[in-house]
């Protein structure tokens, strides 16, 4: 008997928020698995379990850290860069590839590098302003500077008091 993809090995493994397999697994064509392997982004329903004995595995679990969720997880919840949620531990990882090997990637480059995870729900933009506007974070700049708006103009909500 073959190894099971290796998100679904072992006892421990819980699908509530991490990797998400569909309901015909290994076709690799949606993304929503995708996890950080070795520093690579990769479909787990495309690998065996007992390949990656050995290997560093990051999921999207290990994002946030000290209780303090990560700048894409603050970007995609601030650019509504999810609606259903299935797809967004994927597209949250293969943002964080791109964003460490790239610090300041161009929203052509953004979206060639989710090009492998499907969305039906968002159209994609709100999800590359998410990433833009991690990106502008972990480069220490402010989002609003970044995207090249007026930061008064972009702060006016909340100065108003509306939402």
């Amino acid at each position: 008997m073959p190894s099971p993809p290796f998100p679904t090995a072992g006892k421990n493994w819980t699908p509530s928020t991490g990797p998400r397999h569909l309901v015909i697994p290994d076709t690799t064509s949606c993304g929503a698995c995708t996890v950080i392997l070795d520093g690579r982004p990769v479909k787990s329903c495309t690998v065996f379990a007992v390949q990656v004995d050995g290997s560093e595995i990051m999921t999207v679990e290990g994002l946030a850290q000290d209780g303090q969720l990560h700048p894409l997880q603050k970007g995609f919840w601030d650019q509504h860069g999810l609606q259903c949620g299935y797809c967004t531990p994927g597209m949250l990882m293969t943002a964080y590839a791109l964003l460490q090997r790239n610090p300041n990637p161009t929203e052509e480059e953004i979206r060639f590098a989710i090009s492998g995870n499907l969305c039906r729900c968002t159209g994609y933009q709100n999800i590359v302003k998410a990433v833009q506007q991690a990106a502008a974070e972990l480069r220490g700049e402010t989002p609003a500077a970044a995207a090249g708006e007026d930061v008064a103009v972009a702060a006016e909500p909340q100065a108003r008091g509306g939402n």
